[in-house]
């Protein structure tokens, strides 16, 4: 996979506007595997004083979207298999890291695990992506010709 693909989901994640609002972070990304980071900020609680699940859940999908786009094509979600384990707390980093299991022709699967910068689990996942096939729609002409060589 050439670097310029990367490059250019790494350039894309910077600008996603959701992904902005939560103050998420693409650190490592390769095809089959993405690690994104963000601060759990008490404007994310819910109605406990806890991070909302939700918010974990955007970490989470953030990761799987990347790590399963990252071989260049179009992979959506298919299914999401989330399980909470404990809640973060406010201000200390947390970060979740995607990693396929299996690739097929037309699927993939992920393992999906949070944790905070203590190495504590705080959610895990297994999710499936349905590979479209197309090449990513926003890579120049050069990065779609290394996609398809």
């Amino acid at each position: 996979m050439s670097d310029s693909v990367i490059g250019a989901i790494f350039r894309r994640v910077e600008q996603e506007p959701y992904a902005r609002k939560l103050g998420m972070r693409l650190v490592e990304l390769e095809p089959g595997h993405a690690v994104v980071e963000m601060i759990p900020r008490e404007d994310m609680g819910n109605i406990f004083g806890m991070a909302h699940g939700g918010a974990i859940f955007s970490l989470i999908d953030e990761a799987f979207q990347v790590s399963c786009n990252a071989h260049g094509t179009v992979a959506v979600a298919l299914s999401m298999t989330l399980t909470y384990h404990a809640a973060p707390e406010w201000g200390r980093p947390i970060r979740a890291e995607s990693r396929e299991i299996h690739r097929g022709r037309k699927t993939g699967t992920y393992e999906i695990k949070v944790t905070d910068d203590g190495g504590t689990l705080l959610a895990s996942c297994q999710a499936l992506a349905y590979r479209k096939g197309s090449v990513l729609p926003f890579l120049n002409k050069d990065e779609q010709e290394a996609v398809r060589s």
